[in-house]
């Protein structure tokens, strides 16, 4: 199967073309068809998997073909800035040849240059929930005549407490709408508000809740106060490309930057404290290669698309086998390969088999040797320690 299925317009057409598309992902390949008959879809799918797209091309077509110009007609809503700044471009990329104009509103930054792009006539809008309530508020944004209706990152969405805002934006759009969802998983509170908006929708669901299969998963036994200099030693004796790396806390992404930036590693940080503009500094500086290592926590993190990432490092492990997904999505993209790297505290060991678990066979323990940390036989739950003193009896066998 190629775009071609698709009779999408040939100015559209360019636009895949121009990014070196070919083959629908799977993802796009069962939400593009439905999308363009007009159906209410849900998507459920990892990240990586081509699900932006999945929802542009068929707004740009749809656009194309009634070609009323100067009126949202289409809106997209993210968590955040980043993935709203993604969106943004995929639509500019998309439909570069098209006419079609774009806009991203988010906060962090002034409100006047929104204002005034939207003033000027815009047809799609990628927004973040608070910013674009501001908007409507101040009636700096009419909304009255959207057609589409796009919730991306669904579940992030709830996991940040915006689904009271989606609901009070809802009750600003019209009735007759096309509404789709996409998300990575589907917990309860999302489901009951795919209930209430969206109309009769086809679901959609293709490698759910599921790590790439691209990806390999390595998990480093290691003392909590050992995990910096485990890090460093992974970096000087890996063959890396770019390397993300997740931290739980702001606090720990700051200080890991600095520690790395004072051992010579060109490391950057991206975190909820930091400006749009420092925000968009230090991603710009990761993707081009100015930095090779982004520390980062999570919600930062979500909507990062950078091509090449070669290696995740959980230096904190994720809470859930989700968020797990979610962030070792960032590599092995596109069919390419990629390695997670996730290090375990002693305290973390259980969350470490919540997470082994779902991946069956397809993941590996690996002591590096001068690092006192248990043995993988602990942590994967085949022998078990009660104290470091027992810790130390077992090594000592």
């Amino acid at each position: 199967m190629n775009f071609e299925v698709f009779k999408l317009h040939s100015k559209i057409t360019a636009g895949v073309k121009s990014l070196g598309y070919t083959t629908p992902t799977p993802i796009q390949a069962q939400s593009i068809p439905p999308i363009l008959d007009g159906s209410d879809v849900i998507g459920l799918a990892q990240t990586g998997t081509g699900k932006t797209a999945a929802f542009v091309l068929p707004i740009l077509q749809r656009l194309m073909i009634e070609k009323s110009r100067g009126i949202v007609r289409a809106l997209i809503i993210g968590p955040t800035r980043e993935l709203t700044e993604q969106t943004h471009q995929a639509v500019r990329q998309l439909g570069g040849k098209t006419g079609i104009r774009s806009a991203s509103i988010y906060g962090g930054v002034s409100i006047q240059p929104q204002i005034t792009t939207l003033r000027k006539g815009v047809e799609i809008v990628s927004a973040c929930p608070g910013r674009l309530l501001d908007h409507i508020t101040r009636e700096t944004i009419n909304v009255s005549q959207i057609e589409v209706l796009v919730l991306d990152e669904a579940d992030r969405m709830f996991d940040m407490g915006f689904l009271p805002d989606i609901r009070k934006i809802v009750k600003h759009l019209p009735k007759k709408r096309q509404t789709l969802l996409f998300s990575a998983t589907m917990p309860t509170d999302i489901n009951v508000l795919a209930r209430e908006i969206l109309q009769d929708p086809l679901s959609i669901q293709v490698g759910h809740s599921t790590p790439p299969a691209t990806v390999a998963h390595t998990f480093y036994p290691v003392e909590t106060e050992r995990k910096t200099t485990l890090l460093k030693t992974i970096l000087d004796t890996t063959e890396t490309g770019p390397v993300l790396v997740f931290t739980r806390t702001k606090k720990r992404a700051k200080r890991l930057t600095g520690q790395l930036e004072q051992s010579g590693y060109k490391a950057t940080a991206l975190h909820g404290d930091l400006s749009q503009n420092k925000r968009q500094t230090a991603m710009d500086g990761f993707r081009h290669g100015r930095y090779k290592i982004l520390v980062a926590t999570d919600v930062a993190a979500r909507g990062i698309d950078v091509c090449g990432i070669s290696h995740v490092i959980n230096y904190d492990i994720p809470e859930t086998p989700d968020a797990y997904t979610h962030r070792v999505g960032r590599t092995g993209r596109a069919s390419k390969t990629g390695d997670a790297f996730t290090f375990v505290a002693n305290r973390e060991r259980n969350l470490a088999r919540s997470i082994t678990r779902g991946l069956g066979d397809n993941h590996k323990y690996s002591a590096l040797e001068g690092f006192d940390s248990p043995p993988a036989a602990v942590l994967d739950g085949r022998r078990s320690f009660r104290s470091r003193r027992h810790w130390g009896m077992y090594r000592s066998r």
